[in-house]
């Protein structure tokens, strides 16, 4: 799908930082601004470098990216920064925090270690001219070919790991599939992999979130906005490059991202290039998910877990806001116990880590523990069938037949549990079967896993973004219901997304629905639910308020939402949804029940070894 170039990259002199732009020492570094690095097609990007004081060869931590590398996390993202900082002081405890930027490592948190930081403005970004694509086939080569001058300078030991947050994780996956051969590790954390399923159809459904996340992230930084990108804290020099181009100008050197997106509505060769090939990662990875990534950072974390050919992975899930555990003590001495492995190749007991490790989510906290594998061996796979007469989950088996009308395009029907006889785990991937007919040729169906105390009250928790996030959400499009059935399982329906199957109208017909992963427990007396809607949640208390860089109030799914009217038109999607039950019609929920967890395995040799650092 993807070939090499066989053109030979032609690497920067040693003395690039000096003939072409600043180097200095400062705050224990030496760091080189503004490098540029020559790509296979003649293109030149630009990196900025943080090394040691002291000459030698080390290993190197790089990322690659359109956020504009001089852009100061304070100045870029300055709600999301506050937040953080407010609440985990070891953020910001032993570094200066001029050099922190969003979503990449801070450098006087690593340079210390004996490792170089190199920062690269991604095609069209920041300092780097050229034409933005997004995930392209180009941008992945262009990635490559950073990292293979990376590994050949006078500075480097030859080996590479791969750090950074979303965007920065989430094309480590595809360059991964290049094999570039000084590639030694890579750390993902909250990196989607499909670019279809994980990020811009949600079972089948357009997501908006990509056309916005391009006006308020991307278009800001783009290469030419010269003074209108701002200034680097640090130096003092444009982040976006000395160049001001006009609105035309920019525009001309952009893709349109949205419109791109709209006229792919299937997983044909467009996203699929913009996908990884897991049989081809075999890099040695950490792989960092979060529980309330609904709609971007959990599934890609996941997948790419149990599906990449790599004999060396590691799986880590976690809570709280997407970039939060990336900075604080917790993520990066876990980041750093795996690079001192790989890159300096450290006995420091990482190998011998369990693969996957948890940050099992409570109402009020979490606490973590050690597994072997995902799913879970020891899950019991539990149906909760749906009980049309009472709205209820339940054990039992529902014969009668029924059916339950609502508003294709509204709030939908919940199912509930009755209350818990004793405090229950539930962690991994759902999956929901139902038999639905509509009253038109096809229907959008959005299923939302939630949680309800005694009083009935939804128990929600801070996701990736949102802070009233629901314990699980999945989607799906009823006319893309065809199944993949070499890569389904009942606990993780797969779908093909690559024809579109109409709906007679009153014709029933079976979907099968993954629902993301998700961890929580409950305690005695709490009731799970899960509701079957025709729209994007909406959390029915307070507003969750706004961050610096969404546009839309967070009211409970973050910017992830799929309220595009030319995906959606009202007259195919806004009829009536039926529900259908009775005999060989048997819809149920299947949830991942997890038995209480033996002591021990809880990694303390990692965490002793981390502290040591």
């Amino acid at each position: 799908m993807r070939a090499r170039s066989s053109a030979r990259l032609e690497a920067a002199p040693s003395n690039a930082a000096e003939s072409s732009g600043s180097s200095e020492v400062r705050d224990g570094m030496r760091i080189h601004w503004d490098v540029p690095v020559a790509m296979d097609d003649g293109a030149v990007l630009n990196c900025d470098i943080f090394c040691p004081v002291k000459e030698g060869r080390y290993p190197v931590i790089l990322s690659y990216g359109p956020y504009a590398k001089g852009l100061a996390f304070q100045d870029g993202y300055p709600s999301a920064w506050e937040r953080m900082v407010r609440e985990h002081p070891d953020v910001t405890a032993g570094s200066s925090n001029k050099y922190q930027s969003w979503e990449v490592v801070d450098p006087e948190k690593w340079v210390p270690h004996d490792y170089v930081c190199v920062r690269f403005d991604s095609r069209g970004c920041g300092t780097s001219p050229g034409f933005i694509d997004h995930f392209s086939p180009r941008e992945t080569k262009d990635f490559y070919d950073c990292i293979e001058w990376a590994a050949a300078q006078p500075w480097s030991n030859g080996k590479v790991g791969l750090a950074g947050i979303s965007y920065y994780a989430i094309n480590q996956w595809h360059v991964a599939s290049l094999q570039p051969p000084h590639l030694a590790a890579m750390c993902i954390w909250e990196g989607a992999a499909d670019w279809y399923r994980d990020m811009t159809h949600h079972g089948g459904i357009l997501s908006t979130f990509w056309q916005n996340w391009y006006d308020m992230q991307v278009k800001t930084v783009q290469h030419g906005a010269g003074s209108r990108g701002g200034r680097s804290r640090v130096h003092g020099g444009p982040v976006c490059g000395a160049e001001t181009l006009s609105e035309a100008e920019l525009e001309r050197n952009r893709c349109e991202l949205g419109r791109e997106i709209r006229e792919h509505p299937f997983d044909d060769p467009y996203h699929k290039e913009r996908s990884p090939i897991w049989s081809k990662v075999k890099v040695p990875f950490l792989s960092a998910g979060n529980w309330g990534g609904q709609g971007l950072h959990l599934r890609g974390n996941i997948e790419g877990f149990v599906r990449a050919a790599s004999r060396q992975k590691w799986l880590e899930l976690h809570g709280l806001e997407h970039w939060t555990h990336f900075y604080t003590d917790y993520g990066r001495k876990l980041q750093l116990a795996f690079f001192d492995h790989f890159l300096y190749g450290k006995d420091n007991g990482w190998d011998r880590e369990p693969s996957v490790r948890l940050q099992v989510r409570y109402l009020d906290r979490f606490v973590p523990r050690a597994e072997k594998e995902w799913p879970l061996a020891r899950t019991k796979w539990t149906k909760f069938h749906l009980d049309p007469d009472n709205g209820a989950l339940q054990r039992e088996k529902t014969t009668r037949t029924a059916s339950l009308r609502f508003e294709a395009m509204g709030d939908g029907v919940t199912f509930l549990t009755p209350p818990l006889q004793a405090e229950t785990e539930i962690t991994g991937p759902s999956a929901l079967k139902l038999f639905i007919s509509s009253s038109t040729s096809d229907a959008d169906l959005f299923i939302v896993l939630r949680a309800f105390g005694p009083d009935l009250k939804e128990a929600v928790f801070q996701g990736a973004i949102d802070p009233h996030t629901p314990i699980g959400q999945g989607w799906l499009r009823a006319s893309h219901r065809r199944l993949d059935e070499r890569l389904s399982r009942p606990y993780r329906p797969y779908h093909t997304h690559d024809r579109r199957q109409p709906l007679k109208p009153g014709e029933v017909v079976e979907l099968d629905i993954e629902i993301w992963p998700t961890c929580v427990v409950l305690p005695a007396g709490y009731r799970i639910g899960v509701t079957i809607r025709g729209k994007d949640y909406a959390y029915p208390g307070a507003s969750g308020g706004r961050l610096s860089n969404f546009k839309n109030e967070l009211t409970g799914c973050g910017p992830f939402l799929h309220d595009d009217t030319r995906d959606r038109p009202p007259g195919l999607f806004g009829g009536t949804t039926t529900l259908h039950f009775g005999r060989g019609r048997q819809p149920y929920l299947l949830l991942p029940v997890v038995p209480p967890h033996k002591a021990g395995g809880n990694g303390s040799k990692l965490k002793k070894a981390a502290n040591q650092r």
